[in-house]
This record gives C-alpha cells, structure tokens and sequence, in this order.
C-alpha cells in the first residue's frame, strides 16, 4: 500500500505558547480517526476540565487556527495544520534524538520531549534530523514531518483487530502510557517486529501471537496499543 502522505503549506506562523501548541497537537491527534476533536475527548487528552478547554478553543477559532462548530467538534485550519505539524516534528525528533544519541529508554524519551519540544528551536531540530539522517519515524513508530510538512498518515490497525493466522509486520506503538512501554518493550512488541497471530481467548480474553519466532501472550488493552501492517 502506497503510505498517504499529506503535505501543508509553509508559512511564517506568530510565536504560539506552550498550551497552545498542546492543543494544536492534540486536536490533530484526534482529528487522525476521521472525526472533529470534541470538547471532552480534548479535555481527557490535556487532563483539563472541559470548561477551560471550551474557552482556549473558541480563543484559537478566533485566532484562525481551527474551525469550531458547537456540539460537533473542532478541526485544524490549514494555519493550525502547519503549527501542529512544527510541534510534532519537533517532539518527534526529539524523541529520536534522545533515544538515538543519548540512549533513554523508549519509555522515558516520551515525557522527556514533552518538555524540550517548546523551547527548542526549528534550527536546532533541523541539525539534530540531519545528525540522525533525517529519520522518518520516531523509536515509537510514529512519523516524523519533514521540514515543509509533508507527514504520512496511513492509518494501521492493530493487533487487537486481526484475526487468528494473521501475519504482519510491528509499525507503531502508544506512546501514552511509559507503564505500557516497558511492558511491550518486554514483550519485543516494538517497531519492525514481525507477528503471527496464533490464537484468541473468547469474551475479550488475551491474544496468543509469535513474536519473532517466541510465543507471547497479551491482553485485549496492550494489544489495542500496537499496530500492524498486515502481510500481504
């Protein structure tokens, strides 16, 4: 399958704060399932109460940077496209970089980014991808934006999805949860990894699968953590 690969337009985009370039990011996050970025799935994203998340996204409609319609949702306009793309590359990279380079953990470089990624500067980014040869995934499998915001957004199901015999390949993991992390990382669920579907217990129960030539058992929550690109 040919990865969708969308790109957005360069533009000098205004200093935007920290909490701003957070729910850029996150309303792009969610907008990746298809729909609008609803008030409270925002508010459980940024942990914040939905009354404060309802005020900072019509202060961003006002601003240009989505496009807000009440009781449905909001959505990036190209302007908050771009900003949140910046956001990612730099968090992404970051990530890369801090794993790469300085060896932590997978598990550690998530929450690490979160608090270099609004104080480091494009050029400093930019000398870091090109130190790593412009890597395009982080150690998460997640996709790195180029400079000029060209992203792949091929969406990938996961492990919980797939039925017995499946065959495929690992190609991102959640990064969310460091907890769930370490536990994958234990499991050798990280990206590249090739998988075989074995068996499913009934009723939601855990999920046999052969990792790299090892039998792993995993539950229904971890799994769902996980995507897959099915073999073909």
């Amino acid at each position: 399958m040919t990865p969708a690969r969308r790109t957005a337009p360069v533009a000098p985009v205004t200093p935007l704060t920290a909490p701003v370039e957070d729910y850029l990011k996150a309303i792009y996050d969610l907008e990746q399932g298809g729909d609008p970025a609803t008030t409270n799935a925002l508010a459980e994203r940024l942990t914040l109460a939905p009354a404060s998340v309802s005020g900072m996204v019509r202060r961003l409609a006002s601003q240009g940077l989505l496009e807000h319609e009440p009781y449905r949702g909001a959505r990036l306009t190209a302007d908050g496209r771009i900003a949140a793309l910046r956001t990612l590359r730099r968090h992404r990279v970051l990530e890369s970089y801090l794993a790469t380079v300085l060896g932590v953990p997978w598990d550690d470089v998530h929450a690490e980014a979160e608090q270099l990624e609004h104080a480091a500067s494009d050029t400093l980014i930019d000398r870091m991808a090109r130190a790593l040869g412009d890597p395009l995934f982080d150690p998460h499998g997640a996709p790195i934006p180029t400079r000029d915001g060209v992203v792949d957004e091929t969406r990938h199901r996961t492990l919980a999805d797939f039925p017995v015999g499946t065959r495929g390949t690992v190609m991102s993991v959640s990064d969310k949860d460091p907890v769930m992390l370490r536990y994958l990382g234990e499991l050798e669920l990280r990206p590249g990894a090739m998988v075989h579907v074995q068996a499913r217990a009934p009723y939601d129960g855990p999920i046999d699968v052969m990792v790299g030539g090892v039998l792993r058992q995993i539950g229904p929550v971890a799994a769902r953590a996980v995507r897959i690109a099915a073999a073909l």
